[in-house]
């Protein structure tokens, strides 16, 4: 990859139905989900005049489509093979229009949608993702024990500078654990992958960014864990790409900070960890004292319009029309007259 300065967005590897021009062509942030709508063969609102991507098989198209957005780096020393583009005015973006066309068009097919963000424990699952992965960790609490299993990575990977007693590194790590889950859930799935609707997962990954914030972008910790996400993020496309048989598109979107003031508030991990030690055991809030009056006024008011409502349709049931309906009465007396 080129070492441009400025955001970039990447791509590790791709199908052959998928053409992406290797060139220096800057790509808007805000079409980045037009570029993954076109690449899976769906039609954009408006068109897009950006020569990275070519037109390639249209009878072929990509089994699936996965992104991730790496917070808090302008860009990542990744493999050669791969290729990257500049990116021109970052905003955040979603995929949501993507999930939505997938599930629009493919909804009696099932299509597996993943969108998650571990650090704001926000995760959005369509189709049989519900299925596939029920037992996926999610919020922070889940995530941090989650590490501590056996079969987690932290016996395999090398940590160097990281520390397993920092909650900031632990963040970073548990969104590693995230992207091994994925790929060791979705191959006990593999006729997911052959089907014929489109899957497609949206990830961001913000472990990064707090290291850089508490350590540096200086410090030996924040290069140690720049160089393993690296490693995880190959290791994570080749395993993707490998169960969809070659057939699906791995990007990565690196991102020093958004440019939009509307920026979504997300959450810290130091914020959350602080929380949790002011509430060790989970209780509830404590009640204010005028609950025990509205839950009252509104109790005795329900029993009482239920009430109401009891007797007016017994007495309405009961009704004689000839003689308790003034309607009736003067219905017949205007009978009589004529």
């Amino acid at each position: 990859f080129s070492g441009v300065c400025g955001d970039e967005f990447s791509v590790l590897r791709s199908p052959q139905s998928v053409v992406f021009r290797d060139g220096s062509w800057p790509i808007p942030g805000e079409r980045i989900p037009d570029v993954a709508a076109l690449s899976m063969g769906f039609s954009v609102e408006d068109e897009l005049s950006w020569p990275g991507l070519a037109v390639g098989d249209l009878f072929h198209r990509p089994r699936a489509t996965v992104l991730v957005t790496v917070k808090g780096v302008n860009n990542l020393t990744l493999p050669v093979k791969g290729v990257s583009y500049p990116i021109e005015n970052a905003v955040p973006f979603s995929l949501d229009s993507v999930a939505n066309a997938i599930h629009s068009l493919f909804s009696e097919e099932t299509p597996v949608v993943l969108q998650l963000a571990p650090s704001e424990e926000r995760v959005y699952m369509v189709g049989k993702a519900n299925s596939v992965f029920e037992d996926l960790s999610v919020t922070l609490r889940q995530l941090r024990n989650r590490l501590f299993q056996d079969n987690s990575i932290l016996s395999s990977l090398p940590l160097n500078s990281l520390s397993r007693n920092n909650e900031v590194d632990l963040l970073f790590l548990s969104e590693l654990q995230v992207l091994h889950d994925i790929a060791s859930l979705l191959s006990r799935h593999k006729h997911l992958a052959k089907d014929h609707s489109p899957d497609l997962y949206s990830l961001e990954l913000a472990g990064l960014e707090e290291i850089g914030r508490h350590y540096g972008e200086d410090s030996q910790q924040f290069k140690d864990a720049s160089q393993i996400l690296v490693d995880s993020l190959q290791k994570f496309a080749d395993e993707m790409f490998n169960l969809y048989n070659g057939n699906a598109v791995v990007e990565v979107v690196a991102v020093k900070a958004f440019n939009s003031p509307l920026m979504r508030k997300t959450r810290s991990i130091l914020q959350s960890s602080q929380s949790e030690t002011d509430n060790p055991y989970n209780l509830a809030y404590p009640y204010n004292y005028n609950y025990a009056v509205i839950f009252n006024i509104i109790l005795w008011m329900m029993i009482g319009l239920a009430l109401a409502v009891i007797v007016i349709s017994y007495n309405l049931w009961n009704m004689d029309p000839g003689y308790d309906s003034i309607i009736y009465r003067m219905t017949n007396q205007k009978i009589r007259m004529d």
